[in-house]
């Protein structure tokens, strides 16, 4: 019983390995003919939505403000 125990072990890992090794080929195959292919086939420009079309320093803005609140509330907890 034991002896069965193992040999079936033995399969299962051998048939997940041979999977797993044919993905690794394959998916290295997929990438090499969509890097010399992939310029035949250029990504749609997407334009801005109307929220997403604020000035870019109003985001730099916004993300200093939340840089100064956190250190504003770390001095008060000491």
């Amino acid at each position: 019983m034991l002896q069965e125990g193992i040999d079936l072990m033995a399969v299962g890992m051998t048939t997940v390995f041979g999977f797993l090794t044919l993905l690794v080929v394959v998916l290295r195959i997929s990438a090499r003919a969509f890097s010399s292919f992939g310029h035949r086939w250029p990504d749609p420009a997407v334009a801005p939505s109307r929220s997403e079309a604020t000035p870019r320093a109003l985001g730099n803005v916004e993300i200093a403000v939340a840089f100064v609140a956190i250190e504003a509330h770390r001095r008060q907890q000491r």
